[in-house]
């Protein structure tokens, strides 16, 4: 795995478990019974982003070098996941013979 592909990995592990910490505990500005004018009812009253961003990255790390480990020991590798046989037996991508050129 290269560089940027840890990078790209451990981005959308990052934002994914985001999406999954942002409701945790949330509290709406009509559920604290404040509502601020021009912002919608369901909008946080306190959003504490700090706070979720340091939970998301304590959560997203381990997840991501379990999923690095996995990828780099082996264990399942893109052949497991070729469930269409998509890949020739000898593990490469099929070739397709080329037409005859010429006459």
């Amino acid at each position: 795995m290269t560089i940027t592909a840890a990078l790209v990995l451990y981005s959308v592990i990052w934002f994914l478990t985001l999406f999954v910490v942002l409701p945790i505990r949330a509290r709406s500005q009509a559920d604290a019974g404040e509502v601020v004018p021009g912002t919608p009812a369901g909008a946080p009253a306190e959003a504490r982003i700090g706070q979720k961003a340091k939970l998301t990255t304590l959560v997203a790390t381990p997840l991501f070098l379990v999923i690095a480990a996995v990828i780099l020991s082996g264990w399942i590798t893109i052949e497991d996941l070729d469930w269409f046989r998509r890949m020739g037996p000898g593990g490469g991508w099929r070739e397709v013979p080329l037409a005859p050129q010429g006459g």
